[in-house]
């Protein structure tokens, strides 16, 4: 399959009723097994770029990871830019070759969020990508609180800023490690039944399984993003091929045992999503 774009793969998922994983990246380990794992399971996946990510490696070197590994897979592969918070880093994002782009103006005022949000959107779709907006504030354990979103103030965000996805927040919360944020069922029917676009959770570690799998199936929501969850799988791994053998110190054979757990953790993750359809 070519790379694909955010609307290719969250489009027919909101017609037939699945949702995608949007996994979170931090290097080549990871994001070649993660891709494995939607071929073993015949799904679409999201690589998504995320700030720390960005920080251990420049975007220009991430778009042509992203877009080797997609332009190999036998499935549709999106590579997306997460919580881009310039229109800099956007467009950088953009002529490194990424194929949808996340801007983060959530912390934003409403009209600021919206005007800086369809600049992006613009630009996005001038170069023939996506663009994914959020409205409301996804917070943080630990951290900043999160502002839930207002269903009305979201059909205003999605109607005057041209998205092709909506991030909410209905209790949702990022880098959450055990999976007890469950979500608010009733605020999220309520926003799908004020805007028809395809709705992602972010800091979908923290959503318990079942609640994942229900909302995969019955709602607007299209796409949960997974980080934690993933680099609680490789960080397990790593210290377990560390351990195996004191005297090792070649990076490629100990990073090598990280490949197949994290595989199958991801392919956990696609099956609670995607299995609903398949």
């Amino acid at each position: 399959m070519s790379v694909a774009t955010l609307s290719d793969v969250l489009q027919p998922a909101l017609a037939k009723g699945y949702a995608v994983a949007g996994m979170v990246t931090l290097g080549w380990e990871d994001m070649r097994a993660f891709v494995e794992a939607a071929e073993e399971e015949n799904a679409p996946l999201i690589l998504q770029s995320g700030p720390s990510c960005r920080e251990h490696t420049p975007l220009p070197i991430l778009g042509k990871m992203f877009r080797f590994l997609a332009e190999q897979a036998s499935v549709p592969v999106v590579a997306h830019l997460d919580h881009g918070y310039t229109h800099g880093e956007c467009k950088m994002a953009l002529e490194s070759g990424f194929t949808s782009l996340m801007f983060d103006g959530s912390r934003k005022p409403l009209a600021q969020n919206i005007d800086e949000t369809a600049a992006i959107s613009e630009m996005a779709h001038k170069a023939g990508i996506s663009c994914e907006g959020e409205i409301g504030f996804v917070g943080y354990v630990n951290g900043e609180i999160s502002n839930g979103t207002n269903p009305i103030e979201a059909a205003k965000f999605a109607r005057e800023t041209g998205v092709d996805a909506l991030a909410v927040s209905v209790g949702n919360v990022h880098l959450q490690q055990k999976k007890e944020g469950g979500l608010d069922e009733d605020l999220i029917y309520k926003i799908g039944a004020c805007t028809n676009l395809p709705l992602v959770i972010h800091g979908g570690s923290g959503v318990p399984v079942e609640q994942r799998k229900h909302l995969s199936r019955y709602s607007s929501i299209c796409k949960f993003n997974i980080g934690t969850e993933l680099r609680m799988a490789f960080g397990s791994a790593l210290k377990d091929a560390v351990s195996l053998d004191p005297f090792r110190f070649d990076r490629v054979q100990i990073l090598k045992d990280t490949h197949h757990p994290v595989k199958m953790a991801a392919r956990e993750v696609i099956q609670t999503l995607f299995t609903n359809y398949a």
